[in-house]
């Protein structure tokens, strides 16, 4: 694979734009590299015609000084050759002139100015250039912004310290712990300075490593006799927690003191945020969101879970930041080394040592900072053992198996032998054109049909994430997925086929049990078959054993269980993106409405659908049908007032039209008449018209006139742009899908409820191609804020006189 490529595949999708523009810089190299062929190219056609007036050298001129061959007049000091062709400065900008907070803007100046064709090669490192501040300006801010993190989890640390000895050993002599407490990550100021211009001075001044060894501390702090008591045998394990080993055996700086552990207890409160119903409730009431702290194992617990996934994203944005600062360290020296290629130069030396001494190649804070975080994870979260904690801070990248592969294969293989079997058997036996054909699709039809249902969504769920890998979306960070355990496109097609095996053979086990004469008598168990394939798959996904992708399962029914207690839970992405996706699955909750009603009342006894002439069957045909969109408005709702968001409410108003129209074409499909058509027509246009603008300008973010392609947005992942208008055209027409309802248009060939299936199948289609624009909107607005981490809520809240005192 070519840098290029591999340049590309390798970086932050969030980040994109921040690396250097490899692909630019390669594009004016080929520019200087057609330059230089057409010149030699009129060289050679000009020395064929003009050989005999060229003029040949003599050994006078050559040591006259007249050639430049074997010369070196520039200077009489011996010099690189690399020095004759750039010149590279670093210009300060700063406050008023003021260096010590001054950061550099790097100028490179081209020597051979005077050359024939210079101007590309000053284009060239011109543009160079810009990419270099460019980059280095991002990764300054960037460690800036995690040195601040870590210096708030260095007080959270401290707060959990202190917090543990007083819940595990309260009536011990905290006098020890106060005199000998130390920061557990190493604060901003130590590790600030790029290593190339540390000196002694800086290591004086500087707060030293973190986490001595207890024998060194225990020295530093109360001589030999206080060594003595805190000896191996004498320790427990909360000195352990709070005493971590170093690679470094350096006493600390006196600055490196922490206050007294139990003394901060004093200055924190919990954080309470608004994510559980019972923390939602407590704030509608007007509590504080600031708790006072209770010493309880319980509390302790949530605050060490709380403070790990911390340190876990913590440590995940150092790993980007420093793979980021060696993409682009590897980038520069491929692009100079391709420049000198090309242009016959030797100026990549100099070049690259600039690049090795700014503040992106010659600073550590975030090499140093990762081996203080992972010290201090596996110390304190791991009980020291190291395996575990790189495990955790660094999950291995799951490998795609060759059996999942060959599984998929072979369920699709299967399904698609089974549709044809089953097309077959309707043919050949007539099922179709007799009466109990006709109470066959009346009752065991719309069963069976929830399973198709599930299996296309989960068809089109693994399209989207074949296509969001190709293009980059970074679909894991937006849904929140725990690193290596998202599904892969073959992981969720194998379960479509898989689910479609088992229905499709459900159907064909039914239909032959009917026909055989021998099981045709076994009526009630030949209509058991839908429900015994509804337990297994109850069964498969709540079950509790680390089996059949459980990390994912439980996630699913997670957000399940957030949609239906909205507004009670904080609402995220993966909450309303799955609540969006069963508003086109309103007619499998219908289904399994009529499963509970036929198996429940005993109909499946006598093959009898009398389910519509109960008022509770049709009462909860109403309510069934707007669930999904109300999980969706209480949800906006909360957004709204939470987010202080007012499109927010305009979307809650989309969805609450919705809901109108729903209830008025089930009023429609149960009474019929005139008056309810009109009501139903009305209201059904009304919400579709509102939802496809929705869709289009808020949800994809289409629609844009003055946009740099027309009537789309500025930037495109696909990169064809017939893809976006055609998926704007289709996702209108299956918005209006409902006209079938109301106009009661009919295929005579076609069963009634099978023509209700196909509408709602093209409702599940819709719906997929509206999730890939979705999420393609969605990250590139995160591409647009580099936002590429998610923010963890810390445990503690430090009291704004303890802010103050450190400002001061």
């Amino acid at each position: 694979m070519k840098f290029g490529k591999e340049f590309a595949a390798q970086m932050v999708p969030e980040w994109q734009e921040a690396y250097m523009d490899y692909g630019q810089l390669k594009g004016v190299l080929k520019e200087i590299l057609r330059f230089k062929q057409q010149r030699q190219a009129a060289s050679a056609s000009g020395s064929e015609g003009g050989a005999g007036l060229k003029r040949k050298m003599t050994m006078y001129r050559a040591f006259s000084g007249l050639t430049r061959r074997y010369s070196n007049l520039r200077s009489p000091q011996p010099q690189d050759l690399e020095d004759q062709v750039i010149l590279v400065n670093a210009a300060a900008r700063g406050e008023e002139g003021r260096q010590e907070d001054a950061h550099h803007k790097y100028q490179t100046k081209f020597l051979m100015s005077s050359e024939e064709g210079a101007e590309y090669e000053q284009v060239f490192f011109r543009r160079l250039d810009d990419e270099f501040n460019k980059v280095v300006g991002f990764y300054r801010s960037k460690v800036e912004e995690v040195m601040k993190e870590a210096e708030s989890l260095n007080k959270q640390m401290d707060a959990l310290i202190a917090f543990r000895i007083k819940v595990e050993s309260p009536l011990h002599d905290h006098s020890t712990w106060e005199q000998l407490s130390v920061p557990v990550i190493v604060p901003p100021a130590a590790v600030t300075t790029p290593s190339t211009s540390r000196g002694p001075a800086a290591h004086m001044d500087a707060i030293q490593e973190i986490e001595m060894s207890n024998e060194d501390l225990a020295l530093e702090a109360r001589g030999e006799q206080q060594e003595e008591q805190l000896s191996e045998a004498e320790t427990d394990k909360t000195a352990e927690l709070i005493y971590p080993e170093t690679e470094n055996k350096n006493s600390l700086n006196r600055l490196a003191r922490r206050p007294a552990p139990l003394e901060v207890l004093k200055r924190v409160k919990f954080n309470v945020a608004l994510e559980t119903p019972r923390s939602t409730l407590r704030g509608m009431l007007g509590d504080s969101r600031k708790k006072d702290l209770r010493f309880g194992k319980v509390e302790l617990k949530k605050v060490e879970l709380q403070l790990k996934r911390a340190f876990v994203e913590f440590y995940q944005k150092l790993r980007l930041l420093k793979s980021y600062s060696f993409l682009n360290l590897l980038a520069f020296s491929k692009i100079m080394k391709k420049y000198d290629k090309i242009a016959s130069r030797n100026a990549s030396r100099s070049y690259l040592i600039m690049v090795d001494n700014s503040y992106l190649g010659s600073s550590d804070e975030v090499t140093r900072l990762m081996e203080r975080v992972e010290a201090t994870f596996i110390k304190h979260f791991c009980n020291s053992n190291r395996s575990k904690g790189i495990r955790i801070l660094r999950p291995k990248a799951k490998r795609e198996r060759h059996r999942t592969t060959f599984s998929l294969g072979f369920t699709a293989g299967c399904s698609i032998a089974l549709i044809i079997a089953l097309i077959l058997v309707i043919r050949t036996r007539q099922i179709l054109g007799t009466a109990e054909g006709t109470k066959y699709m009346d009752n065991m039809f719309p069963l069976y049909s929830v399973f198709g249902f599930i299996a296309l969504h989960m068809l089109m769920y693994a399209a989207n994430i074949y296509f969001w890998r190709r293009y980059r979306v970074n679909y894991p960070f937006i849904f929140g997925f725990k690193q290596g355990t998202e599904l892969g496109y073959r992981q969720v097609f194998l379960l479509s086929t898989s689910l479609a095996v088992m229905a499709l053979a459900g159907v064909l086990a039914n239909l032959s049990m009917e026909i055989d004469p021998i099981t045709k008598t076994y009526k009630t168990f030949t209509e058991l078959v839908p429900l015994i394939l509804v337990i297994i798959i109850t069964l498969i996904i709540f079950c509790p054993f680390n089996i059949m992708f459980r990390s994912s399962r439980f996630f699913l029914l997670t957000c399940a269980f957030h949609c239906i207690c909205a507004p009670l839970y904080k609402v995220t992405l993966p909450d309303f993106f799955l609540a969006d996706q069963l508003t086109s699955q309103v007619q499998t909750i219908r289904g399994l409405e009529f499963y509970i009603c036929y198996y429940g009342w005993g109909d499946f006894k006598r093959r009898e659908n009398t389910c519509s002439t109960y008022t509770v069957y049709n009462t909860f045909n109403f309510i069934v049908a707007v669930i999904p969109y109300w999980m969706r408005f209480l949800q906006c709702l909360r957004r709204a007032v939470e987010e202080k968001d007012i499109m927010q409410g305009y979307n809650g108003l989309k969805y609450f039209s919705t809901i109108v129209a729903v209830v008025m074409r089930t009023a429609y499909d149960l009474n019929k008449g005139l008056g309810w058509k009109v009501l139903a027509a009305v209201t059904s246009a009304i919400a579709a018209l509102v939802s496809t603008y929705w869709d289009l300008v808020f949800d994809w973010g289409l629609l844009h006139k003055k946009s740099k392609n027309r009537w789309l947005r500025d930037k495109l992942l696909v990169p064809h742009r017939s893809v976006y208008f055609t998926a704007m055209v289709l996702n209108v027409i299956l918005r209006f899908a409902w006209l079938q309802s109301v106009v009661n248009f009919d295929v005579p060939f076609l069963h009634r409820k099978a023509l209700v299936a196909i509408v709602a199948s093209l409702e599940i289609i819709r719906r997929g191609v509206w999730n890939f624009f979705r999420l393609e909107n969605e990250h590139l607005n995160n591409v647009g804020k580099y936002r590429a981490f998610k923010s963890v809520p810390l445990p503690f809240n430090y009291e704004e006189g303890d802010e103050d005192d450190k400002d001061e």
